[in-house]
């Protein structure tokens, strides 16, 4: 169990050596609805995924579509697949989930940011492993806006010379 210091008061008793009284973090506890789910809201580019997961088969659904069928690119499956190898429970969670926003690359990325916070929600033990593979972490890059006098945000017109 780790001490923390948490004011003045207390850094000012442990400067002079007299013992602290720190309150002491409880460990995370598992955040479930009444079904046994857990859910989390993921984010990439402009899309928003909603993901509920919870224990079954590995089926994983979205937008009431089968992955395959939405997801129709290997490689867009296996970003999906990533969060759960990471934390060793592939096939153990049944995924639904809806994202709506972007392009599939995006949403890709928004389901799998989804999972990995709903995985960490429902077992916290497993917050380690998705945070040192930076799975929990919001992919803020979005496209730059288009600036006016360029074609683009930041392409220009044609120079020419005569």
């Amino acid at each position: 169990m780790s001490e923390q210091i948490t004011s003045l008061e207390d850094l000012a008793a442990v400067a002079e050596g007299a013992p602290a009284v720190v309150e002491i973090m409880a460990p995370r506890e598992p955040v479930r609805d009444e079904l046994g789910r857990t859910y989390a809201t993921g984010k990439r580019k402009d899309a928003v995924a909603r993901v509920w997961i919870k224990p079954g088969s590995g089926k994983v659904s979205v937008n009431g579509k089968d992955q395959d069928a939405y997801f129709a690119r290997p490689v867009l499956r296996l970003i999906l697949r990533q969060p759960m190898q990471i934390a060793g429970v592939e096939g153990q969670f049944d995924v639904v989930a809806t994202v709506k926003g972007g392009g599939l690359t995006g949403q890709a990325g928004a389901v799998k940011h989804g999972i990995s916070k709903a995985l960490q929600l429902y077992e916290p033990s497993l917050r380690s492993a998705l945070k040192a593979a930076g799975f929990l972490t919001r992919d803020s890059r979005v496209v730059e806006r288009k600036k006016y006098g360029k074609r683009k945000a930041r392409r220009s017109f044609q120079f020419s010379k005569r």
